[in-house]
């Protein structure tokens, strides 16, 4: 990396992948019971999770691609070709199939509870995000780009902490309309992000392709 474009698309990528705006309906239905302290708590539950899971992802990405034995061609265009049937979902204005249908039987339960999942997992923190942290984790070239990959997942975090501390004034402010048109937005960052993790993975199975272009 070594590059402040290259890292601005990882923050980007990031911040479009986690998609913490697709996160405020899901907020508000399963906060709707608890008070203002209560919605307080949970999106710092939320936030401390995602960060978590992500700065993970970073650090024990490589040793766990190791265990199993997985090549970073085919996690680059696994993780490209999830990537991209999220993006579709997105340009369509849709949920992901991943993604599980909240419902009104999860009212009860605690907060912390639902902040962590589903909320942080897998709706932001999910198998998207966490693959693409690992696949800049096995880019990385020294501790600086490391560092800066974990500091990327508290900026995500932070995102999606004043998010959720704004959800009602953004919804409203959003209005539906708003709110699809910025999902759709995202999705298209995302697809172009897919894109290019799939086209890596194949120069790196099939080189040859490179030579004869």
């Amino acid at each position: 990396m070594h590059h402040w474009e290259a890292y601005a698309r990882i923050v980007w990528s990031l911040v479009a992948i986690a998609n913490p705006l697709g996160v405020i309906p899901f907020f508000i239905d399963l906060t709707r019971e608890q008070s203002v302290q209560g919605r307080h708590q949970t999106a710092r539950v939320t936030a401390a999770t995602v960060a978590v899971v992500l700065s993970t992802g970073v650090v024990l990405g490589q040793p766990l691609l190791a265990l199993f034995g997985i090549s970073i061609a085919a996690l680059r265009i696994g993780g490209g070709i999830l990537l991209l049937l999220m993006a579709i979902a997105m340009l369509q204005a849709r949920p992901s199939r991943a993604q599980p249908r909240l419902n009104a039987a999860e009212e009860t339960a605690e907060q912390d509870s639902v902040a962590v999942v589903p909320l942080a997992v897998p709706l932001v923190a999910g198998p998207g995000a966490i693959s693409t942290v690992m696949l800049y984790a096995q880019q990385a070239t020294g501790w600086v780009d490391a560092g800066f990959l974990v500091l990327t997942c508290l900026v995500v975090a932070a995102v999606v902490w004043g998010c959720l501390r704004l959800a009602e004034p953004l919804s409203r402010a959003l209005g539906p309309t708003g709110m699809t048109i910025v999902t759709r937005l995202m999705g298209l960052i995302l697809a172009a992000v897919a894109v290019e993790f799939v086209i890596d993975g194949v120069t790196l199975l099939l080189p040859g392709l490179v030579a004869v272009r």
